[in-house]
């Protein structure tokens, strides 16, 4: 491992778990085979009590998975989730694992959207979906057991763009902020000028090339990397959105996105709670047998919680 990164063994044995993975070549559909290959591989058995069922938008699917008790009176609390994967990979099986890690600490519901992917289909594809997600559960058509009121919109690294970027959209179209934004080790910017993109270029499991790589899919038109809709640090205005929880982790290129975002709310008078997993790397959510992931997973569930509920 890079000397300027001291990892734990734990850690360590993580990153060897998911090379373990590595495409057998370099084209996308390889990526994207051992990109659900690896997550399938920490994804656990389903939590007894937990329903899970797909749900069709008129072409787009989402995942529901809600506990099997009797729901509350005003239907569950939603927290709605935006999968990772550099907005090119993944989609609803490659992403139980971190509903099965919510639902385990949580008793509320989660909602996963297959958003359209890049190269495919780029930007603004995956937003749209995310808005249409989050308004058609507003109306209650989605299922009747959701709270169309009680809801948080969650994201990590590629789902924490789309997550972040949604509550700008719902700003600029006047419409009712969710009661709290949830983003993990999100990437939040297109350049690279934060400190973070150079200390941690070659960190474990996402380079800043990497990175770098997947916003050129995503975004090809290089206009839109200074729109605040494809990249949320792009803006001038952080007013009006909601309060916000921020994970990131240590030796992550994308480190100092979610810590620049946090400062930029407060200056702005937004409630923002900013949590560095120390020792951490990108992509660590998926073992929470790690004690230091368990810890940001412990940060994220109470702060969750906290919106939920008011606190």
């Amino acid at each position: 491992m890079p000397a300027p990164y001291p990892l734990s063994p734990q850690i360590q044995a993580m990153l060897a778990r998911c090379l373990v993975f590595a495409p057998s070549e370099n084209s996308l559909a390889a990526k994207r085979t051992a990109f659900l290959a690896l997550c399938r591989d920490f994804t656990g058995n389903r939590p007894a009590g937990l329903t899970q069922q797909d749900v069709d938008l008129d072409g787009l699917t989402l995942r529901v998975y809600q506990p099997e008790t009797e729901q509350p009176e005003n239907g569950w609390p939603t927290l709605l989730y935006l999968h990772g994967g550099g907005w090119n990979m993944g989609g609803l099986d490659s992403h139980d694992w971190f509903a099965y890690e919510v639902a385990r600490r949580l008793h509320i519901a989660i909602v996963a959207v297959a958003y359209r992917l890049a190269p495919e289909h780029p930007y603004p594809a995956a937003l749209q979906d995310s808005l249409t997600a989050l308004r058609t559960l507003r109306t209650g058509r989605v299922l009747n057991s959701l709270s169309s009121d009680r809801l948080v919109v969650c994201g990590e690294s590629a789902g924490g763009t789309l997550a972040a970027a949604l509550c700008m959209a719902l700003r600029e179209s006047g419409e009712k902020q969710p009661l709290g934004q949830a983003l993990l080790y999100p990437v939040l910017t297109a350049f690279e000028d934060l400190s973070s993109a150079h200390e941690c270029a070659d960190a474990p499991f996402l380079t800043s090339a990497a990175v770098r790589a997947s916003i050129e899919g995503y975004l090809p038109d290089r206009t839109d990397w200074n729109s605040p809709l494809a990249m949320p640090l792009a803006a001038t205005d952080y007013t009006a959105l909601p309060p916000t929880f921020i994970g990131v982790a240590q030796f992550d290129s994308l480190r100092d996105h979610g810590i620049e975002y946090h400062h930029r709310l407060l200056e702005a008078g937004i409630d923002s709670r900013l949590y560095i997993g120390q020792g951490l790397v990108h992509g660590c959510l998926r073992d929470d047998s790690i004690p230091e992931v368990a810890a940001l997973y412990e940060q994220f569930i109470r702060h969750v919680a906290d919106f939920l509920t008011g606190a």
